[in-house]
């Protein structure tokens, strides 16, 4: 567990914003919801919950920046700082009742993330990370798998759908690792793919055109948690959002076979 003050208000902010989100779990059929894109839902319950994490960590931290998936971004005074926050990442997972979904909130320094929390408020699983610190999931140390050989490991991708992503890439990417792999996963929430590499329950991770959002508290978790996290053409994955996360020998196998396939 981190205790420092920075990540008592990461939590304590989640805290808020998951019991929300849980409560409105509960009435998923009376939730009003309005489309902001094909197959990309966005409900009255995510936009009160960035509220509220706004107003929580605006208060604690006056004049960092923030970086919301719904409000875009809000400058602060201060310059250095950002928080990078998505208050529901899995909406389509959250508004079909399916309890895999998490508000992901992220703190970057200089343009580097230097803190990471996500939150799933339906099963209570709190992970968290501070650079220098370690990576936790509620009490327990967290340590990405040791797998090294891809023919035993499960490894978690996003999928496109209708309205976002290359099918025909995706399609190929597919064909090209599911004879390598013990089995490929969709969850549909990808703070938690990154988390669940983070924890060693899945030994790798790739998905392309991903918001910073998505990724920013990730991304410090499997760092922190031993393991290796970056663009799947060696850019930097902030801004490109083609992330690809596993232990040093997975991340490097993976990337292997998926970078020839980009157009």
């Amino acid at each position: 567990m981190i205790n420092s003050a920075l990540m008592n208000v990461m939590v304590k902010a989640a805290r808020r914003a998951g019991r929300s989100l849980k409560r409105d779990l509960g009435e998923i059929e009376n939730l009003q919801v309005s489309m902001k894109g094909p197959a990309n839902f966005v409900s009255l319950a995510d936009k009160r919950a960035e509220e509220m994490l706004y107003t929580d960590l605006n208060k604690a931290r006056p004049g960092y920046g923030f970086l919301g998936e719904e409000g875009g971004n809000r400058d602060g005074t201060d310059k250095s700082h950002t928080w990078i926050v998505d208050p529901l990442d899995g909406t389509t997972n959250f508004l079909h009742g399916i309890p895999q979904f998490a508000v992901s909130i992220g703190l970057a320094r200089e343009g580097q993330v230097i803190a990471g929390l996500i939150y799933n408020p339906a099963n209570d699983e709190l992970y968290m990370a501070e650079k220098g610190s370690g990576a936790f999931l509620n009490d327990t140390r967290l340590r990405v798998a040791g797998r090294k050989q891809l023919n035993e490991c499960v490894i978690a991708c996003g999928l496109p759908h209708i309205g976002r992503g290359d099918f025909e890439l995706s399609r190929n990417e597919m064909a090209a690792l599911q004879p390598k792999v013990a089995g490929l996963r969709r969850f549909g929430a990808a703070s938690l793919d990154l988390a669940f590499v983070a924890a060693g329950r899945l030994d790798g991770y790739w998905e392309r055109n991903l918001q910073p959002w998505d990724i920013a508290a990730g991304l410090i978790l499997i760092k922190e948690a031993g393991g290796t996290v970056g663009d799947i053409n060696g850019g930097d994955v902030l801004t490109t959002g083609n992330v690809v996360a596993g232990n040093e020998f997975v991340h490097g196998a993976l990337t292997k076979i998926l970078r020839p396939l980009t157009k």
